[in-house]
């Protein structure tokens, strides 16, 4: 998670993390802590259950974590909307066995730093003129999506 600043939303995504078997959440330095009080509570308690660390340093979180996801044996996909993203239901994505998943901020999502970092630029599909889903939602739908079923 980049530099989510909502409580309400880092509580949620940790929620679907644990209920969809994710096996650990990263936040950026500039993320906020998902130990406070708000996001434990929104979480149901699962910031306790799902392991989590800090990746980075505040100045450029990306430049150094991403290549430690890379040296690590994950891929990484960034999920934002650009003219390059694929659909999250691309079949390449579901025959990796290890991928990370980078989620950005409310409002801005992630920096373009972050995503020419990342090995796929992903996007979940939207009806209606919608453009895309709070980070929270979008955890959850990408969670499902794309989690491992061995």
């Amino acid at each position: 998670m980049e530099d989510i600043t909502n409580y309400t939303n880092i509580g949620a995504a940790f929620r679907s993390a644990a209920a969809l078997g994710i096996d650990a959440v990263l936040v950026t330095p500039s993320c906020h802590d998902p130990l406070f009080r708000r996001a434990a509570r929104v979480s149901m308690g699962t910031v306790f259950q799902v392991s989590w660390a800090r990746i980075g340093t505040v100045q450029d979180w990306a430049a150094e974590g991403i290549p430690l996801l890379h040296e690590l044996g994950f891929q990484t996909a960034a999920l934002a909307l650009s003219d390059d993203s694929v659909s999250i239901e691309d079949e390449r994505l579901h025959a990796i066995d290890r991928l990370a998943l980078v989620l950005g901020t409310e409002g801005d999502g992630l920096s373009a730093a972050t995503i020419a970092q990342c090995d796929w630029t992903v996007k979940i599909p939207m009806s209606h003129q919608v453009d895309s889903l709070n980070v929270a939602a979008a955890s959850a739908v990408a969670f499902w999506e794309l989690r491992w079923r061995g």
